[in-house]
């Protein structure tokens, strides 16, 4: 598994952080905003609503799970993709980062849903804060990593910035 224990300590970073989290490069807006540019670098934005778990999800991370781009999604399909150790490493961070208003970023191990067999991706998330400062959501970054890639707690500064 790539997570590293205690999970909170390692992966768990404050709101104030997320630009160092999400935006170590800077790239043209044109491509930070391109759907299919992202989808190209193997990157994806996402978006949870804590309301009702339904999920909102660019091109890349449908190409990363494997599905297809005009299906529905729900939380329960995509987090039924992680593979198990990576599942409880995710659902433990989820959790800590809504109960605590921080951001984390995690390696995690999937199962394409297409059947193109098991990738790694870099997935990172942050809480969205409604005005009295209540999580209600939580948003990110999801990259396709290369195989044999070492877990890191950054998204690669190679290809993308966000925000």
């Amino acid at each position: 598994m790539r997570p590293i224990e205690p999970l909170p300590l390692h992966h768990s970073w404050p709101l104030y952080d997320l630009r160092a989290h999400l935006a170590p490069v800077l790239l043209d807006s044109s491509i930070a905003r391109n759907d299919a540019a992202l989808a190209e670098r193997g990157l994806g934005l996402w978006h949870c609503d804590l309301s009702d778990n339904s999920l909102r999800w660019t091109a890349g991370v449908y190409d990363i799970f494997g599905l297809d781009r005009d299906s529905s999604v729900s939380r329960a399909l995509s987090a039924s993709l992680y593979a198990p150790d990576s599942r409880e490493a995710m659902e433990r961070l989820r959790a800590y980062a809504i109960r605590h208003k921080r951001g984390f970023t995690l390696d995690v191990d999937i199962h394409q849903a297409d059947g193109m067999g098991e990738c790694a991706m870099r997935l990172i998330a942050a809480p969205v804060l409604n005005e009295v400062d209540d999580v209600i959501g939580l948003h990110g970054v999801k990259q396709l990593l290369p195989r044999g890639a070492v877990a890191s707690q950054r998204l690669d500064p190679t290809i993308f910035v966000m925000l």
